[in-house]
């Protein structure tokens, strides 16, 4: 049986200073990290609450200056929002956790590296996998290979996926953390750090600048917003359960054949896309925004003949049920209205649970609310605002 080493901890909190004191606008965040004592980690890991579990074993035989290295690379994942950031991954990304953690890495790793920091060997980097350097983990897990070695695992902090040896919530009775307020408070604390660091040294890497931009003055993901409100709208339509004896309940032959009961079932939702086709919409951004609009479609689980779309300016011009968006006639440059389109859907046969309108906003809207959920995706910032029961989603557009 081997005799468990003892932590160092004078050497594991010299690294941590030794951190601080090269990367100033980093210490707020590597001073907010718990230690916690753990066998089970191989490393160093993180779990959301800002609690650093470390192997007495690793940091035995890890130089200071690799240690160092370690520190501000799990505490980027936490001011980076790793956690956050995989659990708005769609589900199929999500399966291989370890798989997230080493895009994750290649994210931090790779700015770390070019800012000289030291790291110990086995880490994983962009170049390893013949990838650009510079881009955010959710790009590099879309370019991984399916098949990859088993990195040491950063925890839940990063991946999002509960690890073994997490203590839990912080409840008051020595499991220490920081709750969800107080960790977006050091996050923007950080950031305002980096920002004045580098107006007066110039020194910060420029991956922790972008890095502090986004979170001082935020932009949102509007592919990211429109997948969650069409995933959402779609989960609402599907929870619309209904009776049908097209498939009677499994129920039925206890009665002995005299009676058939219906089964429930829970419908596919249908989408129509109404697609402003007015003077004042540009092709370029209206093909683009389209074809997002489709990729968000299939990606939710909704596609083939469920999808119909319909060219509208201030009237129809057509309509057609699509699986790619090649197969869109995009007629019309005249007046705009796109309440015909709407109405105009709602009209048809199986009448859509979903209406997403694409159009740059300029447009009279329904009095009062449809019966569909109505998703109103405005091309550019300056659209103005729908009626507040539609859902909105804003498109910049490139021009």
């Amino acid at each position: 049986m081997t005799t468990p080493v003892p932590l160092d901890r004078a050497k594991l909190l010299a690294a941590r200073y030794r951190a601080a004191e090269a990367r100033p606008y980093l210490a707020s965040a590597l001073y907010a990290l718990t230690v916690v004592l753990s066998e089970r980690v191989s490393t160093m890991a993180v779990d959301r609450y800002w609690r650093c579990y470390v192997a007495p074993a690793f940091v035995d035989a890890t130089p200071v200056d690799e240690l160092a290295g370690v520190w501000i690379h799990e505490a980027a994942h936490l001011l980076r929002d790793h956690h956050g950031r995989a659990d708005r991954l769609p589900a199929a990304e999500q399966r291989d956790h370890r798989r997230v953690n080493i895009a994750q890495d290649c994210e931090i790793n790779d700015d770390l590296l070019t800012d000289g920091l030291r790291l110990p060997p086995g880490r994983m980097e962009p170049r390893l996998f013949g990838l650009p350097g510079g881009r955010l983990f959710e790009e590099y897990l879309r370019n991984l290979p399916v098949s990859l070695p088993h990195p040491p695992d950063c925890g839940s902090g990063a991946h999002g996926v509960p690890a073994p040896w997490d203590l839990g919530e912080p409840s008051g009775t020595g499991t220490a953390g920081l709750g969800p307020v107080e960790a977006e408070a050091l996050r923007r604390t950080t950031a305002q750090a980096v920002r004045a660091h580098t107006r007066t040294r110039g020194t910060v890497p420029a991956g922790w600048r972008r890095w502090a931009e986004e979170v001082l003055e935020p932009t949102v993901d509007w592919r990211k917003a429109l997948t969650g409100a069409v995933r959402e709208a779609a989960a609402w339509a599907g929870g619309a359960v209904d009776y049908t004896y097209r498939r009677p309940s499994r129920r039925t032959p206890a009665l002995g054949g005299r009676v058939v009961l219906p089964s429930l079932r829970r419908p596919l939702p249908r989408v129509a896309v109404v697609v402003d086709t007015s003077g004042s919409m540009g092709d370029d951004d209206l093909a683009a925004a389209l074809a997002e609009v489709s990729g968000v479609l299939r990606e939710v689980g909704v596609g083939g003949n469920r999808v119909t779309v319909l060219a509208c300016d201030a009237d129809v011009h057509a309509v057609a049920r699509v699986t790619a968006v090649d197969q869109v006639e995009l007629a019309g440059g005249g007046g705009t209205d796109m309440t015909v389109g709407i109405r105009r859907a709602l009209a048809a046969q199986d009448p859509p649970n979903i209406v997403v309108v694409l159009t740059d906003g300029y447009t009279p809207w329904p009095p009062e609310p449809v019966s569909a959920r109505l998703i109103a995706a405005l091309i550019g910032q300056d659209a103005p605002e729908p009626p507040p029961w539609a859902e909105t989603v804003r498109i910049p557009t490139t021009r």
